[in-house]
């Protein structure tokens, strides 16, 4: 992580400085580095390359146009899940028939869009299933599709999270399955390609990809018997990566592949089939891909200080004495940097643990515990609860790692606060991929009516 004995104490990602890179674009700065997208997409083609396969990139993760241009230079497909992510993947030159579009609540306007453009679509319910029949009629198109399947597998994650399970918004129940698609290829303007699932996110534990595996290859063999027979068997993404890397290990595609392929090869075999194998990651794709530098405003120390220490760092192993009459636990070592959850939400919405670094400071040991905490006016607001870092002052720079899935993707304008620029590093180079918005975006599409105007 260091680049040179002169630059020992500066984080180094991708080749480039973080502390220049924050120095010339300002903070907070989203920094993604391509050659990780590059190695972690061609590591699942590698692991799944027993069967005919295409890789869906999951837009919902990160739908930054220079990354999804990064993909489509790969070979990847997309799976989106509105009409906004159609248009993007569009732009980044994704081939239409290598597209999915996903969804629980689909707008008769998207439907159209989906059947105008001419890819698949993931059917969620019979609602959806006779809506779609009559737009294609009006529109006097065929529309081709997948039905999602609620396979009931819990892949033991955070529920909100959780896609698979049998009270999931998701997908039509497992046992309706057979007779959805019987009444699929019953409806005018339809045309059965494929069969879709997706169970959760962040998932540790290939077994239930297993699991999964051996409940939708049962529904391909039902239809088989049927007289249906598919193109396609989309198993979904959600693989997990190492958030915490002292504690757990994640999966790596070779390991999905070990607990899917033979599954799914048993049965083509046995049928005499070849659909081909789609899966849609996103997360493994690009989430080790990105960090999140910040710069601290401001430092606020715990009443409660080492003996004999009221002023700087401690030694992290002293005894710590109150100075008030309040409680050792209801004070905390505060370091307020300029991104909060309008940035990152992920901390706030699934107690979720990314690590950070000081970035100008990697040289220096562990000393202090704090808590970082982002601007928002929120006590929520909390990005990395009782860390042991460098000492910290005002102006040194936290950098939060692994948030290239479900960072930006996820931000907002919350408390006024502009959206940051986002830069694309590889081998040292350097390029912008977004600017900084300025406080015009936040009133961009705000109208005054004339009664109100002064």
């Amino acid at each position: 992580m260091s680049q040179g004995e002169e630059q020992s104490a500066h984080l180094v990602f991708g080749g480039v400085d973080v502390v220049e890179l924050a120095e010339r674009y300002g903070t907070p700065l989203y920094i993604t580095d391509e050659s990780i997208i590059r190695a972690n997409f061609r590591k699942y083609k590698t692991a799944f390359k027993a069967v005919e396969n295409d890789i869906y990139f999951a837009v919902k993760a990160n739908g930054n146009l220079a990354i999804l241009r990064i993909l489509a230079s790969e070979g990847a497909g997309a799976d989106v899940f509105s009409g906004g992510e159609l248009h993007l993947v569009k732009l980044a030159g994704i081939p239409l028939e290598k597209i999915l579009f996903n969804g629980n609540s689909k707008s008769e306007e998207e439907l159209r869009t989906a059947v105008e453009s001419q890819v698949r679509v993931s059917v969620d319910s019979l609602d959806e299933l006779e809506t779609l029949s009559a737009v294609a009629g009006e529109m006097g198109k065929e529309a081709e599709i997948a039905i999602r399947v609620n396979p009931d597998v819990s892949p033991q994650v955070n529920p909100k999270i959780a896609t698979g399970l049998r009270e999931s918004k998701f997908g039509i129940p497992y046992y309706e399955i057979l007779s959805t698609y019987e009444e699929a290829a019953k409806l005018p303007n339809i045309a059965i390609k494929g069969i879709h699932c997706h169970i959760g996110s962040q998932i540790l534990d290939v077994s239930v990809y297993r699991e999964a595996t051996e409940k939708m290859m049962n529904l391909v063999e039902g239809l088989h018997g049927r007289g249906i027979e598919l193109e396609f068997v989309d198993l979904g993404g959600g693989l997990g990566i190492s958030y915490q890397k002292e504690k757990e290990r994640a999966p790596t595609p070779k390991d999905l592949a070990g607990a899917i392929l033979p599954v799914f090869e048993a049965k083509l075999n046995s049928l005499g089939i070849t659909p081909k194998l789609i899966l849609e990651p996103g997360r493994s794709l690009v989430g080790p891909a990105s960090i999140l530098v910040s710069k601290v405003n401001a430092v606020k120390l715990s009443p409660y200080r080492a003996c004999g220490d009221m002023g700087g760092a401690h030694d992290a192993g002293a005894r710590a004495e109150p100075v008030t009459g309040q409680s050792p636990t209801a004070s905390r070592n505060f370091v307020a940097i300029d991104a909060g959850f309008n940035l990152l939400i992920r901390p706030v919405m699934y107690d979720a643990y990314h690590e950070v670094v000081v970035a100008n400071k990697l040289n220096e040991p562990a000393s202090e515990l704090y808590t970082v905490v982002g601007p928002i006016c929120e006590s929520g607001d909390i990005i990395a609860r009782d860390r042991m870092l460098p000492e910290v002052k005002r102006g040194d720079l936290v950098a939060i790692l692994d948030v290239g899935a479900y960072g930006f993707s996820m931000g907002s304008q919350y408390n006024g606060r502009p959206r940051c620029a986002e830069v694309l590093v590889c081998d040292g180079s350097v390029d912008l991929i977004r600017s900084e918005e300025s406080v015009e975006d936040l009133i961009r599409n705000q109208v005054i009516p004339e009664r109100l105007k002064l």
